[in-house]
């Protein structure tokens, strides 16, 4: 069967049932119809727990995926069935993959959140109003400008897009205002998709309503013309932002098959943003279980490491544990093997392909906390091939566990469940990857050589410039945020592998002050995604009864 017709003949529980698993009652959630709910906030109790923290990551994605989500959902439902109280706090889906190439984020198989419909599409309107909230900001701007300007905003250096939830190549660069006088000023304009929006950084990043309005107000949206920054404060919108986002900071109630209580709730791409759903899903899973499984978008080097250095200081808690997932099929595939080939045993390709595993291994292990490998198990895969990796990862200190949670759920990460409630007893020492004291060009430099394992960065001039006028503005002692592919540790999507001796390209950086960080855009990389030659949405259809089909 296909994941949707699993979900779709699984029995769910009233999501008022599955609260009460972790102790809340009717009167702590505000329910979207019997299988979905917000949960309110500030929460009235909380249990004095241990607050086991599980990161979840994976190494570089590639077209013969990993399984990432789904190693999450199975490791949660393993937990529960070790008699552990355990929840799982996962990223909601963008509709752009969803009707583009990438997929869902609901897990798969026997593993996934439900409802997987709901969830990957509407879902509780979050993505609606964090794309309302963007494009309100966007026409209080040009309006200002059409009102008399006094601010002086210089129309050429507006740095704030409107966004779309869906990709549409169409959108990137476009002109606005055109049609006279009374249709507002002319100027260049372009689209991100709503998951690029420092909006919906700033939403995975607040603590509460007050922290959320806060950060609202910091966002730089352009600059006057003698190039001094403009913020929303400046503007005087920023209670009218926060006030169509008050429902969406409330995190999402949700289950898995196995009825583990899950939350999903906010999602950055972690190769364009942060990669991490928000602090208040986290932290409320942990408020509520004593073990919380997460997961940061993409590979290590992207997702992991922006939890690790943007969202754990805000969080207040780093993870006790990092599970890294890996497939025969994505290593072979680093190694060599055609995409076509690779339900053949190929143990060369294996051999040539695993060290973007170790290289991810290393890279987690340098911030002192322990590691453990899942490798997600395919029908394919041969004896062999799984034992080689256990191998590899045992000669370097590292336990590797044979998952097989699509086609098995919770019990087929049992053995992983135990290696990880093992791992999260094990002394860790958290070391931060850099001071945020340092200069953002050695801040950097510093993920470039330790996370990404290359050896230079290149700077354009326009970003040259930008570093000279940040450092004068005093943003230069925020974090970093790197913009760069999800399919290399390089810039360069073609380099699989363990690249070595490379150089990033920096071609700009982007304040998001809101956020409290950087972006640092590198190589090719895109803020609004196009679709591929056959979409998904080719493949997706409803019957007159309202059954959907072809969704994963």
């Amino acid at each position: 069967m296909t994941d949707i017709e699993i979900a779709q003949n699984t029995k769910m529980d009233k999501i008022v049932h599955v609260a009460a698993q972790v102790g809340l009652n009717e009167d702590d959630i505000e329910q979207y119809g019997s299988y979905k709910a917000k949960i309110k906030l500030p929460l009235k109790t909380t249990k004095a727990t241990k607050r086991k923290l599980i990161l979840v990551t994976s190494i570089n994605p590639t077209p013969a995926g990993e399984g990432k989500s789904t190693v999450s959902v199975g490791l949660g439902d393993a937990l529960r069935k070790l008699n552990k109280n355990a929840m799982i706090a996962l990223r909601e889906p963008s509709l752009g993959p969803v009707m583009g190439m990438k997929g869902g984020a609901t897990g798969g198989g026997y593993a996934q959140v439900v409802p997987m419909e709901d969830i990957n599409l509407h879902f509780t309107g979050d993505m609606h109003a964090l794309t309302t909230a963007n494009n309100t900001l966007a026409a209080l701007i040009d309006n200002h400008i059409q009102q008399g300007n006094a601010l002086g905003i210089d129309q050429r250096r507006i740095v704030w897009k409107r966004v779309l939830d869906i990709n549409d190549r169409a959108l990137r660069n476009i002109v606005i205002g055109l049609g006279g006088p009374m249709q507002g000023v002319p100027r260049e304009d372009g689209f991100d998709i709503t998951v690029a929006s420092e909006l919906m950084a700033i939403l995975c990043l607040s603590e509460n309503l007050h922290d959320l309005k806060a950060r609202i107000n910091r966002i730089v949206i352009g600059y006057t013309t003698d190039r001094q920054p403009v913020t929303v404060q400046d503007l005087q919108v920023g209670g009218a932002i926060a006030t169509l986002l008050k429902d969406a900071i409330k995190p999402n109630l949700v289950q898995t098959l196995a009825h583990t209580p899950a939350i999903v709730h906010g999602g950055p791409f972690a190769n364009i943003a942060h990669g991490c759903n928000s602090v208040l899903a986290t932290q409320t899973a942990m408020d509520l279980a004593d073990y919380t499984v997460t997961e940061a978008g993409f590979g290590a080097d992207l997702g992991a490491e922006k939890f690790l250095d943007i969202k754990a200081p805000v969080l207040g808690k780093t993870p006790d544990t990092i599970v890294i997932v890996a497939t025969v099929k994505a290593l072979k595939l680093n190694g060599g093997q055609a995409l076509k080939d690779l339900d053949i045993e190929d143990l060369k390709a294996l051999e040539s392909g695993i060290v973007n595993l170790t290289h991810h291994i290393k890279s987690m292990a340098q911030y002192g906390i322990p590691v453990v490998v899942a490798i997600n198990r395919y029908t394919q895969d041969t004896e062999r091939e799984i034992s080689y990796i256990k191998e590899v990862c045992e000669k370097i200190g590292v336990q590797a566990i044979d998952t097989d949670v699509w086609a098995k759920g919770g019990d087929g990460a049992l053995d992983l469940a135990q290696a990880v409630v093992k791992s999260v007893e094990e002394p860790a020492n958290f070391k931060p990857l850099y001071s945020n004291d340092a200069e953002i060009t050695e801040k950097i430099q510093t993920i470039v050589t330790k996370i990404y394992g290359g050896a230079h960065v290149e700077y354009s001039k326009k970003a040259r410039n930008q570093l000279k006028r940040f450092k004068k503005n005093g943003w230069d002692k925020l974090p970093v945020c790197m913009a760069k592919t999800q399919y290399s540790l390089s810039d360069d999507p073609k380099k699989l592998g363990e690249p070595h001796d490379f150089t990033i390209h920096v071609k700009s950086l982007i304040p998001k002050l809101g956020a409290g960080f950087i972006v640092a855009m590198t190589g090719n990389v895109l803020t609004m995604p196009g679709l591929p030659k056959h979409p998904a949405a080719l493949d997706i259809d409803i019957s007159d009864d309202g059954k959907i089909s072809g969704l994963f």
